[in-house]
């Protein structure tokens, strides 16, 4: 009984590790800074601005946000971001650094969560990004995107992360 007990304890621990390292190795240097809200985003002009990257990393890093610098972000003409209907279903009213949110519900199939106030779906291209994000006890803010009318970016706090959403209405 002891035996199992003591198997049991050690792959949990070793996995808690695991998770723990595998977070902290997308960002450098390995141990993660406090946590900060970001200001909003600043709007770029189409075709002159390229996603920022952070020297010394590479440019396929999962966007980010450090200093105030939004690192990532795709380019205002990014032809992903275009939609026929911008706001089809309501603008989200509670956004910005003042607003943090816990997710009341999500659906990972359908890559769907539920704030207070309204529903959003991640976009599929940044989906794979928030696997190591927790849903359901990570803290997170909304931002309009001012480059992708129609989408909103759903800020991780404790990671430091960002990905693009849509909102579907409250």
């Amino acid at each position: 009984m002891r035996t199992h007990v003591a198997v049991a304890l050690s792959t949990l621990l070793v996995v808690s590790q695991a998770k723990q390292l595998s977070a902290q190795a997308r960002h450098e240097g390995g141990a993660r800074p406090s946590p900060v809200i970001p200001h909003e985003p600043s709007a770029r002009e189409p075709g002159h601005a390229a996603p920022l990257v952070e020297s010394g990393r590479p440019r396929e890093t999962v966007p980010y946000v450090r200093d105030g610098h939004w690192y990532g972000h795709a380019a205002p003409d990014d032809p992903r971001f275009h939609l026929e209907h911008p706001f089809q279903f309501g603008q989200f009213g509670l956004v910005g650094p003042s607003h943090l949110y816990a997710v009341a519900r999500f659906d990972l199939a359908a890559r769907r969560i539920w704030l207070p106030g309204g529903m959003f779906e991640i976009a599929d291209w940044d989906w794979p990004d928030t696997a190591p994000w927790c849903w359901t006890c990570d803290q997170f803010v909304v931002y309009l995107d001012p480059d992708h009318p129609g989408w909103y970016l759903i800020y991780d706090v404790r990671m430091g992360e960002y990905a693009h959403a849509q909102f579907l209405g409250a």
